[in-house]
This record gives structure tokens, C-alpha cells and sequence, in this order.
């Protein structure tokens, strides 16, 4: 593979994956949310940007370090798994902020953590690095999960 196709895919596993990190993006907090009852260990709201800011790009170099060595074709489950756990991602943000669907949400985020577990070890076993740089990510949501699981709790009409 040449330097300008790395690059090129570099470049291609970036824009998906932050593409999916801008349509969660476009479901922030509101009034809604600010009035929930959530657990006095919820993260402050101006942490959630840096902490997914690093974690998508650990994603997208992840799925990039596989498709490097294998291509699409030859790692096809494990980049179909990648894609698929993007749009669980990005559907958390839309069932939670937009829909305001605490239960949705968390059926969301259960999937999306199996998903992400089963991606890691995919990854895990055709490029070692990629698996390890999943470990942030599957930490991050599951306490999220943990925390979504819990603001559903606390707030049962």
C-alpha cells in the first residue's frame, strides 16, 4: 500500500468516525436534561467534549491500523462491527437529548457496549494495538452506561 493510500484511508476513518461524533453533536443538553436527577459522581457537562474528542480518535485509528493491514475485504466482520457500533454512538445522543427517551437510550447503550467488546476482540485478534486502543472507549461506556442506567432510576415517573 502506498504512503498516499494510507493517508488517504487515515484521512477516510477520521471523517466517518467524527462524522458520527457531529450527528451525536447536534443533540447537546437542554432544559430537559438540566432538570433530571442525576448521581452526584455525574461528570460536569464541559468534560463530555474532550474525553469523546480523544476517544474518537483512538476509534478511528483503531479501525484504520485494521484496514491497513487487511483492507476491506479481508477484515469485513470486524469493519461491518466498526460501523455498526458508530450508529449506536450516534443514536445514543439522538434517543437521550432529542427524543428524551432515557429507557431508549439505554438499550442503546447496552448495545453499543456488547457491540464494542465484541469489536475489541475482532480487533484485538487480527491487530493487537487496534484492540488496545479500544480499551478507553469500552472503559467510557461502561460508565456511561452505569451512569444513563442510573439517571433512568432516579427519574421513573
Amino acid at each position: 500500500m502506498t504512503t498516499t493510500a494510507m493517508i488517504i484511508g487515515a484521512v477516510g476513518w477520521l471523517v466517518l468516525t467524527f462524522g458520527a461524533a457531529a450527528f451525536g453533536a447536534r443533540f447537546l443538553p437542554d432544559e430537559w436534561y438540566r432538570q433530571l436527577k442525576k448521581p452526584t459522581w455525574n461528570p460536569p457537562n464541559w468534560l463530555f467534549g474532550p474525553v469523546w474528542t480523544v476517544l474518537y480518535l483512538l476509534i478511528a485509528v483503531s479501525a484504520w491500523l485494521v484496514w491497513r493491514k487487511y483492507g476491506l475485504a479481508g477484515a469485513s466482520a470486524a469493519l461491518a462491527f466498526f460501523v455498526l457500533q458508530l450508529v449506536l454512538n450516534a443514536a445514543w445522543s439522538w434517543l437521550f437529548f432529542r427524543r428524551h427517551s432515557i429507557a431508549g437510550a439505554f438499550v442503546d447503550i447496552l448495545a453499543l457496549w456488547v457491540t464494542i467488546l465484541i469489536l475489541l476482540m475482532m480487533f484485538w485478534r487480527l491487530e493487537t494495538l487496534a484492540g488496545i486502543l479500544l480499551v478507553p472507549y469500552l472503559t467510557w461506556v461502561s460508565f456511561a452506561a452505569v451512569l444513563n442506567g442510573t439517571i433512568l432510576g432516579l427519574n421513573r415517573a
